[in-house]
């Protein structure tokens, strides 16, 4: 059996027990709780390992391992990045915002405040950021198919995207938050076990010598003496200031924007309580840091087994590298048959790491869309949940629409550069507000509004104007050139900004509400009153 088939046999199973998990869950799901948050009935441990699900996404596995093949030390910068930026939203977000909160994101910021402005913010900021990152996932989709099938055609890659849509809407429509969960966790398990079973492979091979597949790896890269030392992609001379600012930029958003991203922040309301919460994101970060410091060795084994170059020519971006270092030492070890059995796992495994993900996302975003636009901005509160779950299911099918559009123009992109610029808008327009929110006492409306907006439209507009949309061979329209801003991540300058416009927009407003303030600070602190959360 050949490796494709082999692969498309490994997948088709875990779309099947998936959509039977999904579908079993869609009986659970009576109430916009279960809906949204699962009915509140998941343990640490469990959502821990669907933190780690949602986390460790096509970015981390495909992504990153590409970065650490084909540049080295500047790689695994994410990997540090990814990694770090969980102590932000363990010390400052998990806990206040499961005892503040009920559904979304929006629910912190609108209890003190006018609810319908800020609502409409929130939930376009959190629509935004999930899009961003959905389409990471679905550029993911396409090179994996391309790998898989010998396809390097835009179009067959395309109709891939469209499959991976197609499925992701259903267990969004279907199982709601607790078939996300569950799908969540079971890719958690495999995901670690595929990473753990090929470094434990590379590794063994290079007789566990760490320093000697390091050495083999910078050998087999296109420049040795940047491979280990960094500046290959980063702060290289050629790029002088700017390349050093990126560097900066990149690092602030990826350190910052894990606290603001909408499908983390809604895991923590999928818990009874505040220590459950904190204990999820403890298991969470055991889990991430564990297959961070794999991917190390990923990226490494890919650089010294498979070659840089080849891994280039297969996938500019590198994006292939994880399931191209699987084929090369199965076969190493195995032979042929056994490279073609790992590539088929290693693959499989992708897959369901992507679909997972695209879920948590699509469901993040049309929950926001439902709950925070629909019921609280369009029908002032007055919707019911029937209707609110039902909205959520419709808005599921147009946001995976988008997502699949924009995910079949940004092919081509590295997946994990993709998924930093989610995190530089979420860094620059959520985070703001949501610490604003939680930390200032005079905080209000126009602040909120202000840090969300300004956060927001800054870090997109410096995007467009950026060499990622033009001005590069590597940009999405390489043919024009508008990119007047040098920096490729926008967060060194939207991050700012955002914190500034909440600030500013709050002094210049004379709202205050003293009373609204000592009890979200209570309730942060606490957790009580968090079941009944702000139903305004």
């Amino acid at each position: 059996m050949s490796s494709q088939a082999l692969s498309t046999v490994l997948f088709l199973l875990f779309v099947a027990a998936t959509l039977g998990i999904t579908f079993w869950a869609s009986r659970q799901t009576k109430t916009a709780a279960d809906y949204y948050a699962g009915g509140r009935s998941f343990s640490g441990v469990q959502n821990g390992l669907a933190i780690g699900g949602d986390y460790m996404s096509a970015a981390s596995f495909l992504g990153i391992a590409g970065l650490i093949a084909l540049y080295g030390y500047d790689g695994f910068l994410y990997s540090i990045g990814f990694l770090v930026a969980w102590l932000v939203a363990l010390l400052l977000v998990a806990e206040l915002m499961r005892n503040s909160g009920k559904f979304t994101m929006a629910d912190v910021l609108a209890f003190r405040m006018s609810p319908r402005p800020v609502r409409t913010a929130a939930g376009v900021s959190t629509i935004t950021v999930s899009i961003f990152y959905l389409l990471a996932q679905m550029v993911g989709a396409g090179a994996l198919v391309g790998l898989l099938l010998g396809v390097t055609d835009p179009a067959a890659k395309a109709w891939t995207i469209v499959g991976v849509g197609v499925l992701m809407i259903v267990y969004v429509v279907v199982g709601g938050m607790k078939g996300t969960t569950w799908v969540q966790i079971v890719k958690a398990v495999l995901l670690m076990g595929g990473a753990t079973l090929i470094t434990l492979l590379v590794l063994g091979k290079y007789g566990f010598n760490l320093s000697g597949l390091m050495g083999e790896a910078a050998a087999q890269s296109s420049n040795p003496t940047t491979y280990t030392a960094g500046g290959g992609r980063y702060a290289t001379e050629a790029q002088g200031l700017a390349g050093k600012l990126d560097l900066i930029s990149l690092g602030l958003a990826l350190v910052l924007g894990t606290a603001g991203l909408p499908h983390i922040l809604i895991r923590f309301y999928t818990v009874p309580t505040a220590k459950d919460a904190r204990k999820s994101v403890l298991w969470g970060i055991g889990i991430i840091g564990t297959f961070y410091l794999l991917t190390l060795v990923l990226g490494f084994g890919a650089a010294a087994l498979v070659g840089s170059k080849t891994i280039a020519a297969q996938d500019a971006a590198g994006n292939t590298a994880a399931p191209q270092l699987a084929q090369a030492v199965g076969e190493a070890i195995f032979g042929e048959v056994g490279g073609t059995i790992l590539l088929a796992i290693i693959a499989a495994v992708a897959f369901a790491t992507i679909l997972a993900v695209v879920a948590g996302l699509t469901l993040a975003s049309s929950s926001s869309f439902s709950h925070d636009l629909y019921a609280h901005v369009f029908k002032r509160g007055n919707a019911t949940e029937k209707e609110e779950v039902l909205v959520a299911r419709i808005s599921a099918f147009v946001i995976g629409a988008v997502s699949i559009g924009l995910g079949i123009l940004a092919q081509g992109q590295n997946v994990a550069f993709l998924v930093a610029l989610a995190f530089a808008v979420a860094a620059s327009g959520n985070l703001p507000a949501i610490l604003y929110s939680l930390f200032w006492k005079n905080f209000n409306t126009a602040g909120a509004v202000s840090a969300i907006y300004g956060g927001l439209v800054s870090a997109l507009v410096l995007v467009i104007f950026s060499p990622v949309v033009s001005g590069k061979p590597t940009s999405l329209f390489p043919d024009a050139n508008f990119a007047w801003f040098p920096l490729s991540n926008p967060g060194l300058l939207s991050i700012p900004i955002g914190f500034l416009a909440g600030w500013l927009g709050t002094k210049l407003s004379k709202e205050y509400n003293a009373a609204k303030y000592a009890e979200i600070e209570v309730r942060s602190l606490t957790g009580v009153g968090a079941e009944k959360a702000v139903e305004h």
